[in-house]
């Protein structure tokens, strides 16, 4: 029988690329996502794989009663998890604390923080049954270093870097493993999510730098999970080479 895993947010990006890795080497994997028509697309790239089976769910990770009650109805074969890759996050605005946006705020706030939470609540028990398991939790560099403007996209990232760290404690007894991964400038659609669809804001974002791609990410995901029993990397942070952190970075004229 094959390993399973859960993406949560695997629809683009970080999410759709741990979703491929994992299908490509055997496993069956537990697609998450708020977009219907992006979840057909990504059951028809993996269906590519064979000797794997997908399950598509769609929810979305904000909603805690539709987390629960999606999560304790799937069939009974889907729910040994092995691996929950909490993934589902976004950027909303860049605007200092002075003039920001509520409604950004609790979008980051509702998706960063509580559907984390939310899907672990549900997740984390069938693992705590099977005494294994390993969780990943997809934080940034910012929750590492705040920059300006960066407020409150920056906090809910601290927060799941803390969360990390605490989940680990209260799962340690139950040996599952937490890895909390925190990437760099990764060219997805982050920045064309945080500027609300403007292209060309987004784009000079990652101007003059050879970005981290989503497979780079969901390759350091794959390498965490397959560590020996007795090894748990708790925490990686991944940056391009021309990225050291949030404020020191080697563009190119």
């Amino acid at each position: 029988m094959n390993r399973i895993i859960m993406v949560t947010g695997s629809t683009a990006g970080i999410g759709r690329a741990i979703a491929g890795k994992f299908a490509a080497n055997g496993y069956d994997v537990i697609i998450t996502g708020r977009r219907t028509e992006r979840l057909e697309e990504v059951v028809e790239e993996l269906k590519k794989y064979n000797n794997i089976k997908v399950l598509s769910l769609n929810f979305d990770v904000r909603k805690r009663y539709e987390v629960e009650d999606i999560i304790n109805e799937m069939p009974e074969e889907w729910k040994n998890i092995d691996i929950l890759v909490n993934n589902a996050g976004l950027a909303v605005g860049l605007d200092p604390i002075d003039r920001g946006n509520i409604d950004d705020w609790d979008r980051m706030v509702d998706t960063n923080i509580k559907g984390l939470l939310y899907v672990t609540r549900a997740v984390a028990p069938l693992m705590v049954a099977r005494k294994k398991g390993h969780i990943f939790n997809i934080s940034s560099i910012a929750g590492k270093l705040e920059y300006e403007s960066g407020n409150v996209y920056c906090a809910t990232k601290h927060a799941v870097d803390s969360l990390s760290r605490s989940m680990r404690i209260d799962l340690l007894k139950h040996n599952i493993k937490v890895t909390n991964v925190a990437p760099g400038m990764v060219e997805t659609e982050f920045s064309l999510v945080r500027f609300k669809g403007d292209k060309a804001r987004a784009k000079d974002v990652y101007r003059g730098i050879d970005t981290l791609k989503a497979e780079d990410i969901a390759e350091a995901v794959y390498w965490c999970a397959h560590q020996p029993p007795h090894v748990c990397i708790s925490d990686i942070t991944i940056t391009p080479t021309q990225q050291a952190n949030i404020y020191n970075i080697n563009r190119r004229e």
